[in-house]
């Protein structure tokens, strides 16, 4: 029987084109109208060690990397050893290995239920040899067996391989199209074990594929953004590089500076001198940005910053997810220092909320927060164009009237104040990190603090009355509703969905505005649902304990559902959490009736 959806996971060491194969599979289905969804995985070393890639290809919209596994390619088993626990096979999985490979499998954790897997072993190396001269070719192989063996369309990948070699010398083109032919050709020879996993779609109009990273950074263009500073860390690389191809073609400057404090003075400099700045960086560097960060309160300056998080803390896990940066966006820094943060949910919303930063950092003069994670940041995933369309706000220009005896700090009933910048005639002013009078000029006095705090304070109530964007999704009325942020909403997403499809009334709640908190909203959903649950990847439930600052979520009624990162949360997690929340308040009602 066809299928309309297919979880396919490559693994092996660095150097044999693991990613490299799940970026033409990837970029094939997108070609073809297909919805696509490939994540990455590697060990934190510098070079070498084990990789793998996940691509989920649906003929149907999709919000979550896929669970299980149905198509396991395995170059090395000492490679897969290393993602214990997180690469798992459905129950009758096809599991295709390096024939020749003699690294142990006794004990390799495939999944909880692996009974009926079908085992093919593959000579990749033996045919790469043969048909393109080097071993280097068994990722192309691998290709052209995939393709003929579960019917994906093989015109594109062919012209993703020519596009892949088209710099190279011709014989090396020549060599890897051998290389696909007979990965395709040895297809036939083990078809038999693919019955029942084979695509069945109708060809569309073609996707985009992109990463959050990415569109982060096309955001940042579209949004005005022309100076950005930025130090290199994992995950959110990806978004310096881009920049510094694409900055310098639009009449913007990058500076690549020498660490992550340099990053964002740089950042505060280019905003005070007029120019929309940005960086991006990961929990190491935030936590380096955090004294800086006061001084952007203080001064009243708009900044963006792209947290994109990793596993902490310390050095953790620089190459996987975790959603525990959240009090450190919160709540890092000496004194009271207003900030916004806001928390893309997907791919897409990277873009929206990368542009919305923008219009809220300038608009209400704080710095702004993105608080991405490696997930979204890193998979590709598939979206229209149309999509990707958001309107650009600026700060607000001092007035003739403004400039006449101009006070840049000056108090008003939304607590924004005109913005001047160097050069403009009389709009000097005096700024640094001391507290300051409506001049600027610096004091120590008690009335002035209080005022000058309650008037940057006051900004926010702008922002959470004109930003308060949420998601929901599910019944309009629940008997479990599912609260969460962040990445977390695709697999929430897909769980609620399947729930509905089986009668039960589950709704979810994602917002992107987490401060300033958007209580009404929050209270206005909650009153909706019967049993809350709430959904994060922090050990220390950090989004839970964030809520219970503001809300009184439900006593005896509110279930939390928390982990450590380092594996990116699945659709069946959420589901057997639903499940037992669905019980728990059938029997309680019982015991009532």
């Amino acid at each position: 029987m066809p299928t309309r959806d297919l979880t396919f996971a490559i693994v092996g060491s660095g150097g044999d084109g693991v990613i490299t194969t799940g970026d033409m599979l990837a970029q094939t289905g997108a070609s073809v109208g297909l919805h696509v969804m490939k994540v990455e995985a590697y060990g934190p070393q510098i070079r070498g060690g084990e990789s793998s890639c996940t691509v989920r290809i649906s003929a149907d919209p999709i919000f979550a990397q896929g669970d299980l596994v149905q198509v396991l390619v395995v170059f090395n088993w000492a490679d897969f050893a290393q993602f214990r626990g997180e690469i798992l096979a459905a129950p009758d999985a096809i599991v295709i290995y390096e024939e020749a490979d003699d690294s142990p499998r006794e004990g390799i954790d495939l999944g909880p239920d692996t009974g009926d897997v079908r085992w093919v072993p593959v000579p990749f190396i033996e045919l790469a040899k043969e048909s393109a001269g080097t071993k280097l070719a068994k990722n192309i192989v691998t290709l052209g067996l995939l393709s003929e063996l579960f019917k994906l369309p093989q015109e594109p990948l062919e012209k993703a391989i020519r596009g892949k070699f088209a710099k190279k010398k011709p014989e090396v083109l020549e060599a890897n199209l051998r290389g696909f032919e007979a990965g395709k050709l040895h297809a036939a020879k083990i078809a038999d074990a693919a019955a029942g996993k084979r695509m069945q779609y109708t060809p569309g109009e073609p996707m985009l594929l992109m990463s959050g990273n990415e569109l982060s950074a096309v955001a940042a263009l579209h949004a005005g953004c022309r100076f950005f500073a930025g130090y290199p860390i994992t995950p959110s690389s990806e978004v310096l590089h881009l920049l510094s191809e694409l900055m310098p073609k639009v009449g913007g400057y990058l500076v690549q500076t020498e660490d992550e404090l340099s990053a964002i003075g740089a950042v505060i400099g280019g905003s005070f001198a007029g120019v929309k700045s940005m960086t991006a960086t990961s929990g190491p560097g935030l936590a380096l940005m955090t004294e800086m960060l006061g001084l952007a309160s203080m001064a009243e300056i708009p900044a963006v910053i792209i947290d994109v998080q990793r596993g902490g803390p310390s050095t953790g896990l620089p190459t996987k997810s975790e959603q525990s940066d959240l009090w450190q966006a919160l709540w890092g820094s000496h004194g009271d220092a207003p900030r916004v943060v806001l928390a893309p949910a997907d791919v897409e919303d990277c873009f929206h909320a990368t542009v919305a930063a923008f219009n809220i950092a300038e608009e209400a003069q704080v710095p702004v927060i993105v608080l991405s994670d490696q997930f979204i940041a890193q998979r590709r995933e598939t979206l229209s164009m149309l999509t990707l369309d958001h309107e650009v706000r600026g700060r607000q220009v001092p007035s003739a009237g403004d400039l006449h005896e101009y006070k840049r700090y000056k108090e008003t009933k939304s607590g924004i104040s005109p913005m001047s910048w160097p050069g403009m005639k009389g709009g000097e002013y005096q700024t640094n990190g001391l507290e300051h009078t409506e001049d600027g000029s610096p004091t120590s006095m008690f009335l002035t603090h209080e005022k000058m705090n309650a008037k940057r304070y006051r900004k926010l109530r702008l922002v959470r009355d004109k930003y308060s964007f949420y998601r929901h999704y599910g019944t309009e009325r629940a008997d479990v509703g599912i609260i969460c942020w962040g990445s977390s909403k695709g697999p929430v997403k897909e769980a609620v969905l399947r729930a509905n499809g089986r009668g039960e009334r589950v709704s979810a709640f994602v917002p992107q505005l987490l401060y300033p908190f958007p209580y009404h909203e929050f209270q206005d959903y909650i009153k909706t649902v019967r049993e809350v649950i709430v959904v994060e990847l922090s050990y220390s439930a950090q989004f839970y304990k964030y809520l219970q600052t503001f809300l009184d979520l439900p006593e005896g009624h509110t279930y939390v559902f928390k982990r450590s990162g380092g594996k990116n949360l699945t659709v069946g997690e959420v589901e057997d959490k639903i499940q037992k929340v669905l019980e728990m308040s059938a029997m309680r009602r019982e015991v009532l009736v």
